[in-house]
């Protein structure tokens, strides 16, 4: 009954160990974020906008908002800043132009929306003291593995 005990008080140790030697769960911070789930998805908008690719294009702009949605839920207060009054002081308007552009396949109005979403996301980094990075309408794809013009037979 003694070893058994023993036994018992140690596997309880071991187990409190363990778990006290459990790091925390990952916390992308703000650059994470913006880079690993916001970039990706302006360059993927503004590619399928630029090939005049309106399927691809509407599901891209919803797929930034979204990724917006998540930065601002998972960092809802960045330094001094509220990224939601941020964000919709500096990003949703242009992106509603960029919605209405899209589905209206109105090449011209996308390009002057997509331009706008642009500085809008630059108008962002400046407020966050950040004006060093510079976001631009993309000119090559980081994707060559993925086809943005319309190839249906």
């Amino acid at each position: 009954m003694k070893s058994t005990l023993v036994v018992l008080a140690l596997a309880v140790s071991a187990s409190t160990v363990a778990i006290a030697q459990t790091p925390p769960p990952y916390q992308p911070g703000m650059g994470d974020l913006m880079v690993t789930i916001v970039q990706p998805r302006h360059l993927k908008l503004g590619l399928a906008g630029q090939a005049r690719n309106w399927d691809y294009a509407d599901y891209a702009q919803h797929e930034l908002e979204e990724a917006l949605e998540t930065v601002e839920k998972h960092i809802p207060k960045w330094r001094n800043l509220d990224i939601g009054q941020l964000m919709a002081a500096t990003v949703k308007q242009p992106l509603e132009e960029v919605e209405k552009a899209v589905k209206a396949k109105n090449a011209v109005a996308f390009d002057a929306a997509y331009r706008q979403v642009t500085e809008a996301c630059n108008a962002c980094h400046r407020s966050a003291n950040l004006p060093a990075i510079v976001i631009k309408v993309p000119d090559a794809s980081a994707f060559p593995n993925q086809e943005f013009r319309v190839t249906r037979p």
